[in-house]
């Protein structure tokens, strides 16, 4: 997730003890409970992620939603990606008596977790079992909820540096990445199943109708809870360190970091290479947004899918032990190029497996899912999920090494908004244009086009069924594909090229704050 916009300024060749970096080994002995509360908080930050991507599965499984309505949903998980634009002023304002970090998260977790609630309350109404859901409200509080975590995220990021003791900094990497992920899990594959009557049926053999092992606004109502007693433990228990004391860092202001940001944009390479991010995912936008959603129109279980999601999370827990001699050298890049061909040739698999799904689970005209079926479409997506990762893995050891020391958590935020910006945008759209290109007619009548309610209704009155006579998921795909092949086309030498470039290449010229340099000349 994203780093704070606190950023280092370089003091090398300064001399005195405040200035020399400490040599001390890390050693979690009295940072123990920091450790796990870092943790805690970013599963608190993961959990809304989950559930912006279990939502759209359920809506689809009830067969409530069109195209169109996963298109509007889409947008709740914007927040994510436009957070630059008020990082900045998080990380600048403060009251000074709170504490830097403390004065931001205690409000932003209570209004999370009592909008949490107030969605819980709201929820049976909002998502019934059958019948139109309140999909205005649920994008709504959705969107809210989630420009309240990526908010927090920022804030987390920041106090993740100094909360633990400096010889343990490290460890606030290890904190993100394994609280995040295990939010997220918890908030989409075990929100999803635990809520399903079928998934309760099936392996807990429990009657059918009976609900699930809990319901939505039980889950919704716990997660709440438990943010707001946490939030409360933290804000009566947990001290913040002064902010002055985090040596060998200044604090900029919000003018500042916004020039900062200008500054960087300016740089000739830093629009290319932006462009290059918000486009390289549309090849592949198509599939990992669409194809769970076709795959469960087809008559594929949501719990099936999940499942599977679940040996997604463990390969991404372990993938980084086996792959990290490929990301960490110098050219990770060139991994990233070699598999792009690849990958965009994998979408294919998904397009086949789509397409012959009906007639290799229904018998009949009932669905009967045959144990090979499982095989090959684990197959399929775990395969291109591990291409994803690593693809991923080696695209942000690529904005590592690109970014300028001094302010390198400004330049991989701003590298993280373009990418994460690209695919949401492009996700958006896709879903857009999948509903867009999708025809339907009549079973009993070819020139009723169904597309209207009314033709709808007229279709059902004369003993009809509106069936799709053109998919428009293919045309999509099609679409995606050659435009991935393009910018593998256009961008392959660019960033080959910029892989090879001196660090220099990418640093902006600014003028050091007199203070940091006036500290480091302090005699000690």
């Amino acid at each position: 997730m994203t780093k704070s916009i606190r950023n280092r300024v370089d003091l090398e060749g300064c001399e005195g003890t405040r200035c020399k970096p400490t040599s001390e080994k890390p050693n979690l002995d009295g940072d123990w409970f920091n450790f796990y509360l870092l943790i805690i908080l970013y599963i608190i930050q993961g959990i809304p992620v989950g559930l912006s991507g279990a939502l759209p599965i359920i809506l689809q499984s009830k067969k409530m939603v069109t195209y169109e309505d996963q298109a509007a949903f889409s947008i709740s998980l914007w927040p994510y990606s436009m957070k630059l634009l008020w990082a900045p002023v998080v990380d600048a304002l403060y009251v000074k008596c709170i504490g830097r970090r403390k004065c931001w998260i205690i409000p932003l977790q209570l209004l999370m977790g009592l909008l949490v609630l107030y969605m819980a309350s709201n929820i049976d109404d909002w998502l019934p079992e059958s019948g139109k859901p309140n999909l205005k409200m649920l994008i709504i509080v959705v969107f809210v909820v989630n420009i309240l975590s990526a908010t927090q995220d920022i804030v987390v990021d920041g106090w993740a540096l100094t909360m633990l003791d400096k010889k343990n900094v490290g460890y606030a990497s290890t904190c993100n990445s394994v609280g995040v992920p295990f939010g997220m899990f918890i908030g989409s594959v075990c929100f999803t199943l635990l809520v399903s009557d079928q998934f309760n049926t099936t392996y807990f053999q429990a009657t059918p109708g009976a609900g699930g092992l809990i319901s939505m606004k039980s889950f919704l109502y716990f997660y709440g809870t438990m943010t707001l007693v946490i939030t409360s433990i933290v804000a009566i228990f947990k001290k913040e360190k002064d902010s002055r004391l985090e040596d060998g860092y200044v604090n900029i202001n919000v003018f500042q970091n916004y020039k900062l940001l200008w500054d960087i944009l300016k740089l000739p390479r830093i629009r290319v290479l932006a462009l290059a991010l918000l486009t390289t995912r549309i090849g592949y936008t198509a599939t990992d947004s669409v194809s769970n959603l076709k795959l469960i129109d087809a008559g594929v279980s949501k719990d099936d899918i999940m499942i599977i999601t679940t040996a997604l999370y463990i390969i991404k827990c372990i993938m980084p032990i086996f792959v990290s001699k490929y990301i960490t050298g110098p050219k990770p890049m060139s991994y990233f190029l070699k598999i792009t061909p690849f990958r965009l040739i994998w979408c294919t698999t998904y397009v086949v497996l789509i397409y012959y799904t009906p007639s290799l689970i229904r018998k009949d005209g009932l669905v009967t899912v045959p144990t090979y079926y499982y095989f090959i479409m684990g197959l399929v997506l775990i395969t291109n999920e591990v291409l994803n990762f690593f693809m991923l893995l080696t695209l942000f050891a690529f904005f590592c090494r690109l970014s300028d020391p001094r302010f390198g958590g400004t330049y991989m935020t701003l590298f993280n908004t373009f990418f994460y910006l690209g695919f949401l945008l492009s996700n958006t759209l896709v879903l857009k244009l999948v509903a867009f290109l999708t025809f339907r007619k009549c079973s009993n009548n070819d020139q009723n086009s169904c597309t209207t309610t009314d033709l709808n209704n007229l279709c059902k009155t004369n003993g009809g069924s509106c069936v799709v006579s053109v998919d428009g998921y293919y045309i999509v795909v099609f679409i995606s594909l050659i435009i991935g092949f393009v910018w593998y086309g256009v961008f392959k030498n660019i960033i080959k090229k910029y892989q090879s470039l001196n660090a220099s290449h990418w640093m902006i010229n600014i003028k050091r704050p007199v203070t940091a340099v006036e500290s480091c000349l302090i005699p000690t």
